[in-house]
């Protein structure tokens, strides 16, 4: 058996925002299931107010104000100011190569999932941008990526173009280096 491994941030705060945020004029409780390949934590009650699970990164609601700043009187309160928990979250995810949480709104509650899905590899990545996109730099790659590190970029990049998947756009160098898909040999016909 392979152990898993999650981010204690992320649990810490999906689990916070579940008993924080949650509709309490339902009566039910808030479940943890933990399986082999998962977390799941559902929540009673749907997201508040203008909140879907689409926009949830950007916008910010406290359907319970009151708990809100009755915590945040606490010298080192649980939860993080309003709007920067899940973030965190999705963060720590990234930052140990797994995919980011995924958000369900059901019929009477909010389920949220922790998968334990690697993101794809920093070269499967590239590869997927260079299909959407001619060229790609060292910053668009970190961003893509997740990778903080330009030197560790450059490296994946350098052995991207050795394994003949991409390579230098001419005229290109230092901070504008840019690569591109390997171009493919005309065949010539005689």
């Amino acid at each position: 058996m392979e152990q898993v491994k999650y981010p204690p941030e992320t649990l810490h705060e999906i689990i916070t925002n579940a008993a924080i945020h949650r509709d309490y004029s339902i009566a039910d409780d808030i479940h943890v299931r933990i399986f082999d390949n998962r977390i799941e934590i559902q929540s009673p009650g749907r997201l508040p107010a203008h909140v879907t699970p689409r926009n949830i990164l950007d916008e910010r609601f406290a359907r319970n104000g009151a708990i809100v700043r009755l915590l945040n009187k606490f010298p080192d309160p649980p939860n993080r100011d309003v709007g920067e928990g899940l973030n965190t979250a999705f963060d720590k995810m990234r930052e140990l190569g797994l995919r980011d949480p995924v958000i369900e709104e059901r019929d009477s509650d909010l389920l949220v999932t922790i998968l334990h899905e690697p993101l794809a590899s920093p070269e499967e990545k590239v590869l997927e941008y260079l299909a959407k996109n001619s060229t790609i730099r060292n910053k668009k790659a970190r961003e893509i990526t997740v990778i903080k590190d330009a030197d560790q970029m450059k490296r994946i990049l350098q052995k991207m173009v050795e394994k003949n998947l991409i390579e230098g756009v001419p005229n290109t160098r230092g901070g504008g280096f840019t690569y591109q898909k390997k171009q493919q040999q005309k065949e010539t016909q005689s």
